[in-house]
């Protein structure tokens, strides 16, 4: 179980046990035989029943209100915390999504602006999947060490995705307290014709991960990631005040209005699975392939909201090449 920086809560929910080899990503393999639809579930799992979680606590009588993150708060307040810099930095390797994906976020993001217009919403050019987090929360001088440790073997990793393809499908907000989240399963033959579908999906995203941390390792640094949990997503909103739910007189959080953004979120999630779900209706428009336009792309400094700098970036490839 890890902490965000908000101090929110992240746990395996899946029903996977802890790893028993150096690699933390290797127990969820071994406990689905290395099955795509096996491994697709664990993330489902993980997924909905964090869902079911947060929605039992955001509609609980007990709630008083989101998870303000106080950093982003300064940051979006510049005239009350004049000349505040973010002090965290970070190493970490990122997917960009590709255009239609960046385009079904804009969407959301505009409707979920109707109930809660006060939310931060995350840029669309600083969209990002953290595919692997080096470390987090340290001085650039720390960053810097680990960047030249890594060197010799950065193009390689950021070039990994061209020949190891990930596929990704279902997109679904994941929500709690604290954010909102665009996100995904690995893929399991969804939506393929004929032969190609059973092993086309084998190299799961979760394979991905893996991968990565391996190779990260052998480059001569300690992967020091908050998390672990089976979840593939793409923060796209935070909450930076408690303006949208609180009661008339400021002094609480009003049960109609949370409950009608809940109402918003689930209503959102029927509609993402009904467009892009079934078998029928599966298109490209609700999946993506990691690497596809833009390599993994390796981020140094102040990365927490979208931004930083690019160290280097990797081969993309798109489907008309192949």
């Amino acid at each position: 179980m890890s902490r965000t920086a908000d101090g929110n809560v992240f746990a395996d929910l899946s029903g996977t046990s802890n790893s028993t080899t150096d690699n933390p990503y290797d127990a969820l393999l071994e406990a689905c035989k290395q099955e795509p639809k096996q491994i697709q579930l664990r993330y489902q799992t993980h997924r909905e029943t964090r869902n079911d979680q947060q929605r039992s606590k955001l509609l609980s009588p007990e709630f008083s209100g989101f998870i303000i993150d106080g950093i982003l708060h300064k940051l979006v307040n510049p005239d009350t915390n004049p000349g505040y810099v973010d002090p965290r930095n970070c190493l970490v390797f990122w997917a960009r999504p590709p255009k239609r994906i960046q385009q079904l976020v804009e969407i959301l993001q505009k409707r979920l602006l109707e109930y809660a217009p006060s939310l931060w919403l995350m840029p669309i050019g600083c969209l990002h999947m953290t595919v692997l987090e080096i470390t987090h929360s340290k001085t650039e001088a720390e960053i810097e060490r680990l960047v030249n440790t890594m060197e010799g073997k950065i193009d390689e990793i950021t070039d990994f995705t061209y020949d190891h393809r990930a596929r990704l499908v279902k997109p679904m907000l994941s929500y709690d307290a604290a954010a909102i989240a665009l996100s995904f399963l690995p893929a399991a033959g969804e939506g393929l014709a004929g032969e190609e579908a059973p092993d086309a999906d084998a190299y799961t995203y979760h394979h991905l991960r893996k991968d990565m941390y391996s190779l990260c390792r052998s480059s001569g640094v300690e992967v020091a990631s908050r998390y672990v949990v089976p979840s593939s997503h793409l923060t796209i909103a935070r909450f930076v005040t408690q303006k949208d739910i609180s009661s008339k007189d400021g002094n609480g959080v009003d049960g109609g209005k949370i409950e009608r953004f809940v109402g918003k979120l689930e209503e959102i999630n029927a509609e993402l699975r009904s467009q892009y779900w079934s078998e029928d209706s599966l298109t490209r428009q609700g999946s993506w392939t990691v690497g596809e336009e833009k390599g993994l792309v390796y981020r140094k400094g102040t990365l927490w909201y979208g931004g930083g700098q690019t160290h280097h970036e990797g081969k993309g490839f798109t489907f008309d090449q192949d």
